[in-house]
């Protein structure tokens, strides 16, 4: 018999990525205890992911509440009449706290030896060496809670269950060179608006610049509406790029705001990248998403692949040892523009265009 549970808190402090791929397992725990309240603990960067979902009833931010005294702490979780937390990403000084605000179920993996005297419910898998999705993983964090039902990883990106993105009027309008444009001004009707995102900010190996440059042009102007996107950081380091192709592409890199950029991703067509944040936005928001990744493990995409109704990656068939000790993966950079391009065709021709979210 399924324990009675009316308010859960999920503990996810980590990065964007991750924390979408967390975002079904709390459709999984809406569809069996659709009373319960959930609770997010996250990083503050990512709030514009949480408040898309609509299972999440309220957010905190771990970076802000760390901030106080343990006993301050203990006392605002106690308040919070929780029942059951899950660690989902293990953190020892919040597992901890969750003890001591006598939280009555506390869910943790078994491989974390803090867990053993902070959590009464281990879960027996490790992450490092397993060739399962994040998001199939986290779901194994819900045993303890006698959920006997068996998930594909096709079927999670059903549990998303997030809402439109919006802006207010002020936001949607940015700085764009010399003028002020609305972010739909970036968006050309008529046309497929695909957006390019070549760096990771060193989450994950690179499929290279002149890949990229050679992807561009292998799209004909006259229907594809390019944009190349990214930090300004980012955008510094490939300055010789932009310029080069700047009668072929519109530069958005450090024009965003995340939610400005969560916003505009769900007026495109699509997003091609590596493995990293906006590749996973993108495939949250029902976009076609194409994930271009390394073999080795664990980056691979048998644990990192997007998850949605139009996600899609490519991904060499072969071991990837020699590339584990270095930035540059020729595993990865040998997939050629022309098998991109093939990946593009082949979804476009089967789906017209992708309606507007």
């Amino acid at each position: 018999m399924r324990t009675k549970i009316k308010t859960f808190l999920i503990s996810r402090t980590d990065n964007i990525g991750d924390v979408i791929l967390t975002l079904p397992m709390l459709g999984v725990l809406k569809l069996f205890f659709p009373a319960a309240r959930i609770i997010f603990l996250g990083k503050s960067y990512t709030r514009p992911i949480l408040q898309l979902s609509k299972n999440i009833d309220e957010i905190l931010f771990w970076d802000e509440i760390s901030k106080k005294k343990d006993s301050d702490i203990i006392t605002l979780f106690s308040e919070k009449n929780i029942d059951a937390v899950i660690h989902v990403f293990p953190n020892k000084r919040i597992a901890k706290i969750m003890k001591k605000a006598k939280v009555k179920m506390r869910i943790g993996t078994f491989h974390r030896i803090f867990h053993w005297h902070t959590c009464n419910k281990l879960v027996g898998f490790s992450r490092k060496n397993s060739n399962k999705h994040e998001a199939l993983l986290n779901l194994k964090l819900l045993k303890p809670l006698k959920i006997k039902k068996s998930f594909q990883l096709n079927d999670l990106g059903n549990f998303y269950n997030i809402r439109k993105p919006q802006l207010s009027q002020d936001e949607m309008y940015v700085s764009y060179f010399d003028k002020i444009l609305s972010i739909d001004d970036f968006i050309v009707k008529g046309k497929i608006n695909l957006v390019l995102h070549p760096k990771t900010n060193g989450s994950a190996r690179e499929w290279g610049i002149d890949n990229f440059g050679r992807l561009i042009e292998l799209l004909p102007q006259d229907k594809f509406n390019i944009l190349v996107s990214g930090t300004k950081a980012e955008g510094e380091i490939l300055r010789d790029f932009l310029v080069d192709y700047r009668d072929l592409i519109t530069d958005v890199m450090g024009v965003f705001s995340l939610p400005q950029f969560i916003y505009f991703l769900s007026r495109t067509d699509g997003l091609i990248a590596a493995s990293t944040g906006p590749l996973h936005i993108a495939a949250m928001l029902g976009k076609f998403s194409l994930g271009i990744y390394a073999p080795m493990r664990p980056v691979f995409p048998k644990r990192w692949a997007p998850i949605g109704k139009n996600a899609h990656y490519l991904v060499k068939d072969k071991s990837c040892n020699d590339c584990k000790h270095s930035k540059i993966c020729t595993c990865i950079t040998s997939i050629t523009p022309e098998q991109v391009k093939d990946k593009i065709d082949k979804f476009l021709s089967s789906n017209l265009l992708i309606s507007r979210y």
